[in-house]
Order: structure tokens, then C-alpha cells, then sequence
């Protein structure tokens, strides 16, 4: 049995989740947009330039499911998918999958973006399994706080080392990302793929040989041959 393990976001994804997620949220009037935008795109930076700190961001990041009745925000995400996600779905990505799928491959999702934002977005995708940062939640509410390693970095190894022990053994992983933040996961597959990176990892990629391919500019079942070798 063989693993895929996609991140999402930029990845699956011709977008960030997180942030539009933020976007989508300031849009609604569910915060002060002025000042949600402007910590969204420091922490956004941040993430973009390797200097992130996920518990700093996270406790940005949940504040409004502290702070608005959870009802309320669940069907904000409801609506948030249909309206921002499912147009950013990278066009190759549903044929990636299917053909991962149909070679009757386990399919994960590993990804930094809190469980909140992503589960339904793993459930439009049609992936069964989900590793994603988990946010606390104690009698009903949310903290504010992480629960466990966050799912970031080389936290992802820590998280997809315990799945792996939970539902292995598997004779190969492949592993798919965008962002240089995810070179120790990508480092851990058998086989890795740089997918549409950002400068750093496409580097490092080459440096290493890694394929670099597109799911926003190649078909799906072309990346599937050239990152798995199959026919």
C-alpha cells in the first residue's frame, strides 16, 4: 500500500486557505477589518519568509471563534467553501487525486491551516484523512490554544510519524508541496514533488531532483506520471 500526502494550501489549492479564510471573515464584518487585514498579512509574511510563529499566529487566528457563537461561524465556513474555495481548486488537482485513487492509494492531507478552516475543505476534495494543526477545545469552546504539535514544519513529521504508527505500515510515500516550509516533509517521502514552489523550494528541489510540476498549468494525470513513474 502506498501513501499520498498532499499539503493544501498553494499545493491542492491555487490559494491560501488561512488567509482568504481571514479575507472572507473581515468581508462578513465578523471582526474589525482594518486591523484583522493588517495582522493577517504580517503573520501571512511571516509565513512566507520561513519566520512564522504558529502559536503567535493561531491565537490571532481562532480569536473570532472565542469571540462569535460557533454556530454562526460554522456556517460562515459553509458558506466561505462554496464561495472562495471551490473556485481556487487548482485545475489538475481532482485528476492527481482520482489517479492516486484509482492506484488504490491512502490519501492524507498534511497541513499547517487549523482543523476548523480545513476538514470540509478535505471533504470537497474527497480525501479521507486529515493532518492539520488542531485547535483546543475544552466544554464546548475554543481557547485560543493548540492542542498537540501544530502541524507545521517539522512538527508535520512528528504528527505523520504518530499517523503512520496509527495506520502503516506503507511500502512508499509520496509527498506533494509548494512551500520551502515543507522541505523536511517532502525530505521524508520516497518520492517528492515541488508543486507550483515558491523560490526556495524550487531550488532546493532542483538541488536535490525533485520533480517541479503545476496543478495550476499541467494536467493532473500528467503530474500523477511524472512524479509517480507510472503509466
Amino acid at each position: 500500500m502506498q501513501l499520498a500526502a498532499f499539503d493544501l494550501d498553494n499545493t491542492l489549492l491555487n490559494g491560501d486557505s488561512d488567509y482568504l479564510w481571514g479575507r472572507y471573515i473581515c468581508d462578513q464584518g465578523v471582526v474589525d477589518a482594518a486591523e484583522f487585514r493588517r495582522r493577517n498579512d504580517a503573520f501571512h509574511a511571516q509565513y512566507l519568509n520561513g519566520t512564522l510563529d504558529i502559536h503567535a499566529f493561531q491565537r490571532f487566528a481562532l480569536q473570532p471563534l472565542i469571540d462569535n457563537p460557533l454556530k454562526t461561524m460554522q456556517t460562515l465556513r459553509t458558506r466561505y467553501v462554496a464561495d472562495c474555495i471551490e473556485p481556487v481548486v487548482a485545475p489538475g488537482t481532482p485528476a492527481l487525486i482520482d489517479c492516486h485513487r484509482r492506484r488504490g492509494d491512502t490519501l492524507l492531507i498534511i497541513t499547517a491551516t487549523n482543523r476548523f478552516i480545513t476538514e470540509p475543505i478535505a471533504e470537497l476534495l474527497g480525501v479521507e484523512y486529515l493532518l492539520a494543526t488542531d485547535p483546543e477545545f475544552v466544554d464546548g469552546r475554543y481557547t485560543g490554544r493548540i492542542q498537540g504539535t501544530p502541524c507545521f514544519r517539522d512538527g508535520k513529521i512528528t504528527r505523520l510519524e504518530d499517523w503512520l504508527a496509527a495506520h502503516g505500515p506503507f511500502e512508499g510515500i509520496t509527498a506533494y508541496s509548494d512551500s520551502h516550509n515543507d522541505i523536511p516533509l517532502l525530505a521524508r517521502a520516497d518520492r517528492a514533488a515541488a508543486v507550483d514552489p515558491d523560490e526556495r523550494l524550487a531550488e532546493h528541489a532542483r538541488q536535490q531532483g525533485w520533480p517541479v510540476v503545476s496543478l495550476v498549468d499541467q494536467p493532473g494525470a500528467e503530474v500523477f506520471r511524472t512524479v509517480t513513474g507510472a503509466g
